[in-house]
């Protein structure tokens, strides 16, 4: 089993085809890559070229702060009122912050890619491009660092993760959530997101006791099958190849879980290789390359 593109579909609602979301040479951080982010800053979020030179070296990679990026547009109580910038720098400066908060949110939890804002630029493309794709491949990556020795964080859309879970394992954790419209919202708002503090070992614990005895009739395979137009599945989500964010590239092998479509499994090819892979046992070992 593993997350789907009809997955991602169905609990967010977003796009999954569509133009790649990805910024060529924006990858690494360069003399170029660091002029042409402050130039983006600059000319897209209505900030002066001082200012954003100022923040990308305070950030010391292409990013800026969260908490910089959210000032500009919410000042303190009290403080002297400011000139906002025209309603497209707004926009944009809205949906970077959403999608750093949500589809792409690193571990940090306080920096903004500022590739993201290169892919805000015109505002009439920004439904064009696969978002839900490149937050499942943004994803699949971090759950594989995430599995390293001494890894204690995870990036990604842990509430897609969360959702996949509440609609495919019964363990009676979800909390259903009663103002939901079906049809209307994404599914993943079925659920009421609760917060868990790490203190609660002794959960944590009986929940992975839990997974670990897990049988097939407690796994619904294929929750999907009364919400499809007349139980066809989607051509989107059989693609078999890869799926891309940025420089991240990471397989995707719809073959490989039949029964998550209502099929019978059949023996499937042999995964995607990577093209270079180190899977040390520390974290910064972990590094896996794939063609796109």
């Amino acid at each position: 089993m593993f997350i789907s593109l009809e997955d991602v579909s169905f609990l967010l609602k977003i796009p999954v085809t569509g133009k790649v979301v990805a910024v060529e040479n924006f990858a690494r951080y360069t003399e170029e890559s660091r002029s042409d982010a402050i130039k983006m800053v600059s000319n897209l979020l209505g900030f002066s070229v001082e200012e954003a030179e100022e923040e990308v070296n305070i950030s010391k990679g292409l990013t800026v702060r969260k908490h910089w990026l959210k000032s500009r547009w919410c000042p303190k109580a009290g403080s002297r009122p400011r000139n906002y910038p025209p309603v497209e720098c707004t926009a944009r400066a809205y949906l970077l912050y959403l999608l750093s908060c949500t589809l792409f949110a690193d571990k940090s939890g306080s920096r903004v890619s500022i590739a993201l804002l290169k892919l805000l630029e015109d505002l009439d493309d920004v439904g064009n491009y696969a978002w839900g794709a490149g937050a499942l491949a943004y994803l699949y990556r971090h759950l594989g660092s995430a599995t390293r020795v001494q890894m204690s964080q995870i990036a990604g859309y842990l509430t897609l993760l969360e959702g996949w879970v509440y609609d495919h394992i019964k363990l009676g954790l979800a909390t259903p959530n009663a103002k939901y419209l079906d049809y209307v919202q994404p599914r993943v708002c079925r659920w009421i997101q609760k917060h868990e503090t790490v203190a609660n070992v002794d959960k944590l614990v009986a929940i992975r006791r839990t997974l670990d005895r897990l049988r097939p009739s407690e796994v619904t395979w294929d929750p999907y099958v009364n919400l499809r137009e007349n139980g066809v599945v989607h051509a989107m989500a059989f693609y078999s190849g890869t799926i891309k964010y940025m420089d991240v590239v990471e397989p995707y092998n719809p073959e490989r879980i039949l029964r998550q479509f209502g099929h019978v499994q059949s023996i499937p090819d042999p995964p995607y290789r990577p093209v270079e892979a180190h899977r040390g046992p520390s974290a910064n070992k972990y590094s896996v390359k794939y063609l796109f």
